[in-house]
């Protein structure tokens, strides 16, 4: 799978931008703020319907303007997919695949799979459980649809039971409703937990081989599923914290305190592991996530890597690049700020390419040597 073409209007920093892209290799150099990253986040949003940084659409529009369009030209088990994305302020967003919109946007994850790393992501290392819950459920979601599903019901039903909590005012009336939530949260959180373990067994193992290939075997690593469920069942763990929810007027415990321990050595990562270690780490969980969907889906995810090198020291810049030129690995953006620094590393890959100067909005292929 493969994207041929990009076309832009109104989205984030460019005005009307069409592009046609190279079917292996897409390196995008420039200074901080040209657009780089835009492009790439363009990609992500015809895979996943929705940009990789906001939560809020109106945020890719750009400046005052009232719309922005998205559209790509993909190839897929060598058929042509076309992909469409229009976004009007005070409008529902469309979507449409083949010219057929779709009923639900859910339907479409996971029909073009994608990985996406940016230096924002170290959040997942540095900051709270949330983050790396919304990692976890973003992987399995492209590859799960019923798990999306899940996810999207159990968020329904946790925030009615959250306004039960909090009509209840920290009283103990109608804790008959409250019975009817918490047999519907446990039904539905027993199956996402039970995906969530099952993916993560699977997970672990090509994780740690990922870091071994990048750090080449400098440091042990370890990856846990730290959940509650773990050890009790669901209707425990809500009936044991009743009387704290009732208290708090909030759903204290659930699945939705889940989390990821990451480790090095046997300790948080987060507060012992040095910049490039964090780098190494955070790099190697999403090049599993490529390797996971890439042997679930048989065809190779699309891969964005934004400034991915920063960070990292020579050896590991140079492991990372001997891993994504191997034939597993199908089309790959890269973003990168030094021309001369892009150009060694590709002399480096000796692959097939397209180099691209971006500034200001404006994109423009340099030619080969």
């Amino acid at each position: 799978m493969h994207i041929q073409n990009l076309s832009l209007i109104s989205f984030k920093n460019y005005g009307s931008l069409q592009i046609n892209l190279h079917p292996k290799l897409n390196c995008f150099v420039g200074n901080n703020g040209a657009g780089k990253t835009n492009l790439l986040d363009a990609v992500y949003y015809l895979c996943m319907c929705k940009s990789y940084f906001h939560g809020t659409d109106l945020y890719s529009i750009r400046n005052s303007d009232e719309f922005m369009v998205l559209q790509g030209k993909f190839s897929k088990d060598e058929q042509a997919e076309e992909l469409y994305c229009g976004l009007k302020r005070g409008k529902k967003k469309q979507f449409r695949r083949n010219k057929k919109e779709y009923t639900r946007l859910s339907e479409h994850i996971g029909l073009f799979p994608v990985v996406m790393v940016t230096p924002n992501d170290i959040q997942l290392i540095t900051e709270g459980s949330e983050e790396r819950r919304k990692y976890l459920d973003g992987v399995i979601s492209q590859y799960n649809p019923h798990y999306l599903d899940d996810l999207i019901q159990y968020r329904r039903v946790l925030v009615q039971r959250n306004s039960l909590l909090k009509s209840m005012a920290g009283h103990t009336s109608q804790e008959e409703l409250l019975d009817i939530f918490d047999e519907q949260l446990a039904d539905i959180g027993r199956r996402i937990h039970s995906v969530r373990q099952e993916f993560i067994e699977e997970f672990i193992p090509v994780f740690n081989e990922y870091y071994q290939n990048i750090s080449g075997g400098a440091e042990e690593v370890s990856l846990q599923y730290e959940s509650q469920l773990n050890d009790s069942a669901f209707e425990d763990v809500l009936r044991q914290s009743r009387s704290k929810d009732i208290a708090a007027q909030h759903s204290t415990a659930g699945i939705h305190k889940d989390d990821l321990v990451l480790e090095l050595g046997q300790r948080p990562i987060r507060r012992i592991g040095s910049q490039g270690q964090q780098k190494t780490y955070l790099v190697s969980l999403k090049m599993a996530q490529f390797e996971f969907l890439r042997r679930l889906k048989k065809f190779a995810p699309l891969l964005l890597l934004d400034d991915v090198f920063d960070k990292l020291d020579a050896s590991r810049v140079k492991n990372l690049l001997h891993l994504v030129s191997q034939d597993a690995f199908g089309q790959i953006f890269i973003t990168h700020t030094n021309l001369i620094g892009m150009q060694s590393i590709l002399k480096e890959l000796s692959v097939n390419h397209a180099l691209y100067l971006v500034e200001k909005g404006n994109v423009e292929r340099v030619p080969e040597n």
